[in-house]
């Protein structure tokens, strides 16, 4: 009742003073109107804002994207260097590099600071032998890539070939040392192109690309329109790993939208002319009270239309009935987002526009909104536009409902965000690509992070080179521990990333068992990442060697084997010359002898022995012939023998002599045990080792010979055994396979069985030892390969 009468006594006092009342109601109207524009200025100018982030980010991304491509480039050339640190197929592999990645016009090899290695070198002759260490205007931004370990995007500047580019450098650590840089050249005009950039025509915006002077510090710009825009609305975004930003200037200088400009002005009239009418209605006391209330409830309901209508944000949003899902209210942002009108908007409902395959889950989550499960929705869906096309949004549904009531209406906040699951897609399609150039080296390419002792990737090559797939490697924390082969295995984890401490680079050799059970060879080249000057990443790759392994020991082995023919032949011209010597000299001396004979019978005695010198050399050239045939017999034709048959064919031919000498054989091979041998050489072999023992058998005791065949380290060994009288290897050891050779007073020792034995047995590849005592016997092992 107070109230009223207080009220009723100010209108009263309003009513009585016209003038103020009007200027009250003007002033009132025009704050009202300067506020509403600022604010409708204001939204405009987010909404430029909200435009111009969207063509920023765009491009930005773009070109980000792009140079993050480089560094798979840059990435995959540094691998060329071997373990020498000398680049491998770097024309070949650079050829492929840029053509897998157009932005790239050529890649460089810098050693030391000096650029020595360009690809294509058309075009390019003038960079080559550049310092850019020393050269004032490119050793700065070097320098900055060496200190942060990282790819430095140096540029743009004036290229020493021509033209405007720039050149990414990463700096490559070889044995831990600096080597250089891996770098790519991109052409200004071709990043330009590449991100779309030259073909951006906007008719409110323009791009411009800057960057800060090392040398004089001052800002430079690359772009046609370099204007002094400082005066203009603009936005900008540095790009990663360089010194350079990205602009977006809106073309028309920071001022007051002018339609806004024009409404105020038009507000401010009505509102000088709301004061005016109201002092002169004011004057009418009997018609000012009605027309003051009828024009206070029509500012009332122009404020609340106003505010509904106009004050829009920079994202869509929609007001949806809970019941039917159909549109009530959608404001101007969102009718521009999917190209509808608001008419054809409110003909609609919110699943008739949602992608068939995201229907269930938006229903079952209004029904969670309805029944009170839960009091907000996010997701991102797709929805359809007026030209029939798909394009992804952020959704966010919220219910509007008073206490303890069922919501009847939900409000829906709605934003565009086609260009970034566009772009995320682009990057998965980038990943996709690089791990694609990954698996195409020839090599396990591998990752490991010092921090977490994970493996966190490996190339699909290990399936090539191992067997074992990618999962598989995965699925197992100690895979590669447990798949070293157990004699390397100490060894390559004491050098590994997991035991390296001191982080050196380096590369070494070891061996793997691969899903087979067969032995793989491995080089394993080792690097570390650092990220602040600590290390938190190892990087490798695994090269299988093992032809190279074979191949080496294939050498290796050829080595020895032309080593021994050549002792061999040494040895053999060494008995040559002294047999020959003998024997030519006899009959010199027989000659000389037969030409001063005084007597026929004394001519007919030197002509005896001139004929059995004769005969002994004959003998000897026979020898000697079998010798050569022996060591020049490269085709020697082999085959599984069984070795009891040729034991029981040499007591055939000897069995004489076995008989006479009343010889116990006791033989420990079974009748079914096979060899691969040539059967001359294998019966000749047993033949010579048995007719010696009954040659040199102990006369005071009955011979025994003893056969057996034995493994010793995984190779067949043939041993005979006798209890004969034995040789006294102290002082004949290094002569007992030499030819001629005898170590008895037998009248027929003639020293040349156990020297073809040993030839023999040599050509098959195989050893002989002996082992022997005198008065005790002689044990002679064939080692049979």
């Amino acid at each position: 009742m107070k109230n009223e009468k207080s009220w009723a006594i100010f209108t009263n006092w309003l009513a009585v003073r016209s003038k103020i009342t009007g200027f009250l109601l003007f002033l009132i109207l025009s704050i009202g109107v300067i506020s509403v524009s600022f604010l409708r200025n204001h939204i405009e100018r987010e909404d430029e804002r909200y435009e111009m982030d969207l063509l920023l980010d765009d491009a930005h991304q773009n070109i980000e994207q792009s140079l993050k491509n480089c560094y798979t480039t840059t990435v995959s050339l540094a691998l060329t260097l071997n373990n020498d640190g000398i680049p491998q197929n770097f024309d070949t592999i650079s050829k492929q590099l840029i053509k897998s990645n157009p932005l790239v016009s050529a890649v460089q090899l810098i050693p030391n600071g000096i650029i020595k290695y360009i690809y294509p070198m058309k075009g390019n002759e003038a960079a080559m032998n550049l310092n850019i260490l020393e050269t004032e205007d490119l050793k700065k931004e070097a320098q900055k890539s060496i200190k942060t370990h990282k790819i430095f995007f140096a540029g743009p500047l004036q290229l020493k070939q021509g033209g405007i580019g720039i050149v990414g450098r990463l700096p490559i650590y070889h044995k831990n040392t600096f080597w250089g840089f891996s770098a790519v050249v991109i052409k200004l005009e071709t990043l330009l192109k590449t991100t779309g950039i030259n073909s951006f025509n906007h008719p409110k915006y323009y791009f411009q690309i800057s960057k800060k002077n090392l040398i004089t510090s001052k800002e430079q710009f690359f772009l046609p329109l370099k204007r002094d825009f400082s005066k203009n609305y603009y936005i900008s975004q540095s790009i990663s790993d360089s010194n350079w930003k990205l602009y977006l200037v809106a073309k028309k200088t920071y001022t007051v939208y002018p339609q806004i400009l024009l409404r105020a002005i038009f507000g401010l009239i009505i509102a000088m002319l709301f004061g005016i009418l109201t002092s002169k209605l004011l004057k009418k006391p009997e018609e000012l009270g009605l027309l003051l209330k009828i024009q206070e409830e029509k500012l009332l309901k122009n404020e609340l239309k106003f505010k509904t209508i106009f004050d829009q944000a920079t994202i869509g949003f929609v007001i949806i009935d809970a019941n039917s899902g159909d549109f009530l209210e959608a404001n101007t942002r969102y009718c521009n987002i999917l190209g509808f009108t608001l008419e054809e908007i409110k003909k609609k409902g919110v699943q008739s526009i949602t992608h068939p395959d995201d229907v269930d889950k938006l229903a079952l989550n209004l029904k969670k909104i309805n029944t009170g499960e839960i009091t907000e929705y996010f997701s991102e869906k797709r929805t359809l536009t007026k030209s029939g096309n798909y394009i992804w949004i952020s959704l966010t549904i919220s219910p509007l409902w008073e206490a303890n009531e069922k919501p009847t209406t939900y409000i829906a906040f709605i934003k565009d965000i086609t260009k970034r699951r566009e772009a995320d897609s682009l990057i998965k399609k980038s990943q996709a690509k690089f791990k694609s150039l990954i698996d195409t080296i020839d090599g396990i390419v591998w990752e490991y992070d010092l921090e977490t002792k994970t493996s966190t990737f490996i190339s699909k090559k290990i399936e090539s080179i191992l067997g074992y797939s990618v999962d598989e490697y995965s699925g197992s924390p100690d895979f590669w521990e447990d798949h070293i082969h157990p004699e390397d295995r100490e060894f390559a984890i004491s050098l590994s990333a997991k035991e390296n401490k001191s982080y050196d680079n380096r590369n070494f050799e070891y061996r793997m068992i691969d899903k087979n059970g067969k032995i793989i060879w491995i080089r394993d080249m080792l690097n570390f990442v650092y990220e602040n000057k600590k290390p938190v990443i190892s990087r490798g790759i695994m090269i299988d060697i093992t032809i190279m392994k074979e191949a080496e020991n294939d050498l290796n082995n050829s080595l020895q084997i032309v080593t021994e023919q050549n002792k061999r032949l040494l040895n053999f011209s060494h008995i040559v010359s002294h047999n020959l010597r003998s024997h030519t000299s006899n009959i010199e001396s027989i000659i000389y002898l037969l030409e001063s004979a005084e007597s026929e019978d004394e001519r007919k005695e030197m002509m005896q022995l001139l004929k059995s010198v004769s005969n002994s050399l004959d003998e000897t050239m026979e020898h000697l012939n079998e010798v050569v045939n022996i060591n020049t017999n490269i085709n020697l034709v082999t085959k599984p023998l069984y070795l009891n048959n040729y034991v029981n064919k040499a007591k055939d031919i000897l069995s004489e002599q076995i008989q006479l000498n009343d010889v116990t054989f006791i033989t420990n091979i079974p009748d079914d045990v096979m060899i691969n041998y040539n059967s001359a050489y294998l019966e000749s072999i047993i033949y010579n080792l048995i007719s010696n023992a009954i040659r040199y058998k102990n006369p005071e005791r009955k011979l025994i010979i003893t056969i057996n065949l034995y493994k010793e380290n995984d190779i067949d060994v043939f041993e005979i055994i006798d209890n004969g009288i034995g040789i006294d290897l102290a002082r004949n050891g290094d002569k007992i396979f030499g030819m001629y050779k005898t170590f008895s007073n037998n009248s027929d020792s003639r020293g040349i069985g156990l020297f073809i034995t040993k030839n023999q047995i040599d050509a098959m590849g195989g050893t002989i030892t002996v082992d022997s005592e005198l008065n005790v016997g002689s044990t002679f092992k064939i080692y049979i390969k």
